[in-house]
């Protein structure tokens, strides 16, 4: 089975994703500049999971560039992923309209923590298929960064019921790391 259609369909719902976080910023009524202060919070909950959908969309992207096929546990997987992520514009939202207060702040890191593992399944998925000599193999290595994410948002969890603020640097800088494009797959595949 070929790629196309995982990659188009991912694609979509990405999108679709993005659109619905956008459309969750409600335009003020009050043409001052002071109208925008009440929507700071939700304003920066919509940048740092705009982020996040972006890094997904351009990690998802590179990964299928490094692979020629996909099977039935593929397809699941990449679901599975696409699952978690479309909860992000919900917990996005419930994070920004509460002030980052800290239950929102906590299943905003469940939902991150949920996808980052979906992710290493759908890798893990992709490896089976492909083999341990593959190019993808040969890209990833040991994916450093992938580990570390997991450790920092299962951190922030219970540390957002503690300092909210703290958990919420944390998953900025995971979204920090991962802003830094990583070459492996591009250098592997080129």
């Amino acid at each position: 089975m070929t790629k196309g259609r995982l990659e188009a369909f991912s694609d979509g719902v990405l999108a679709i994703i993005l659109t619905i976080m956008v459309l969750e910023l409600r335009v003020p009524h009050d043409p001052s500049w002071e109208a925008l202060r009440p929507l700071l919070p939700k304003l920066l909950s919509y940048v740092l999971s705009f982020a996040f959908v972006g890094i997904y969309w351009n990690n998802h992207h590179h990964l299928l560039q490094a692979v020629h096929k996909v099977n039935g546990r593929i397809l699941w997987a990449n679901l599975h992923l696409l699952f978690w992520l479309s909860l992000i514009p919900f917990t996005t939202g419930w994070m920004g309209e509460n002030r980052f207060a800290p239950a929102p702040v906590a299943l905003y890191g469940g939902v991150l923590l949920l996808a980052a593992v979906a992710y290493f399944l759908l890798v893990h998925a992709l490896l089976a298929h492909h083999g341990p000599d593959s190019a993808l193999a040969r890209a990833l290595g040991d994916d450093f960064k992938g580990k570390l994410s997991v450790v920092l948002y299962a951190a922030a969890i219970p540390l957002a019921f503690l300092h909210a603020a703290s958990a919420t640097v944390l998953y900025g800088i995971v979204a920090l790391m991962w802003l830094v494009p990583d070459r492996r797959i591009e250098q592997t595949v080129a």
